[in-house]
């Protein structure tokens, strides 16, 4: 486990997400919850793979530079857009070790934020009213629709409205990218899907009974995921990655925003 945790990172990394869950862990005769972090990326050539995780204390700032820095140190390189929740601490980390690389803010956990703010009974149509602003052909369409829908909820829901101007540029962060990839990096997924598989089989054991059966356990199912990966169909085609280096000129076209109902 130690050698595939430690094992050299030799590609180019386009697309970087993170991503953290808790379990349980008997230390010193006490039951603590440990943050286990994880880290996933795409290749140069479309392939999946996992870059490594660890355990700690808590998603603080140090932790998630710690974490970084040893994915660097491997030779973790070519990163230009880094998807995740919006963690503070792991935001500092990112800017720290990543310079020069976008983040974008998980839209899923975006949406959720942006709903905690809205009563019960108009939930569903606040989700529809920001699923119109992803709807939009680019970036450029896309911020527009934004604070069209900012605007349009800014007597009732204030909170929301500001929330939505705010975040503007970390949660379309991804339109600035191929429109091959947007699907599959405008949120979290595809650690969500891992994590979900990780706590059910961790769930079996309800309580670790030290760090290192977090490791080996978490990292058994890691690696298994990795050489799965590596067998399967590209996660995008090569064609779609060549045009990270290519501009978009879609980007420049006209908007043609969605028209949203005003709140009454």
């Amino acid at each position: 486990m130690q050698d595939f945790r430690q094992r050299p990172l030799e590609d180019e990394y386009p697309y970087v997400w993170l991503d953290a869950l808790y379990l349980k862990v008997r230390q010193n005769h006490r039951v603590v919850s440990l943050a286990v972090v994880v880290a996933v990326a795409v290749t140069h050539e479309g392939t999946r793979t996992s870059l490594g995780f660890d355990v700690g204390a808590s998603e603080e700032e140090a932790f998630w530079l710690q974490f970084l820095r040893s994915l660097v140190e491997r030779g973790l390189k070519g990163v230009q857009l880094v998807i995740s929740d919006a963690h503070e601490g792991l935001k500092v980390a990112v800017r720290a070790v990543f310079a020069g690389a976008a983040w974008h803010r998980c839209r899923a956990h975006f949406v959720r934020n942006v709903l905690a703010h809205i009563p019960k009974g108009d939930k569903a149509m606040m989700a529809a009213a920001v699923r119109t602003i992803f709807a939009q052909p680019n970036r450029n369409a896309a911020g527009k629709q934004l604070q069209y829908v900012s605007e349009t909820i800014a007597t009732r829901w204030p909170k929301a409205s500001e929330l939505l101007l705010r975040a503007e540029e970390d949660v379309l962060a991804f339109m600035d990218f191929p429109k091959a990839h947007w699907t599959r990096i405008y949120s979290t997924n595809i650690l969500e899907r891992l994590n979900k598989e990780i706590k059910r089989r961790t769930k079996v054991v309800e309580i670790f009974s030290d760090t290192p059966s977090v490791f080996r356990l978490v990292g058994t199912m890691l690696a298994k995921a990795d050489d799965e990966w590596q067998i399967h169909r590209r996660y995008f085609s090569k064609e779609s990655m060549s045009q990270l280096n290519e501009p978009d000129f879609d980007l420049l076209a006209e908007p043609t925003p969605l028209t949203l109902a005003p709140v009454r």
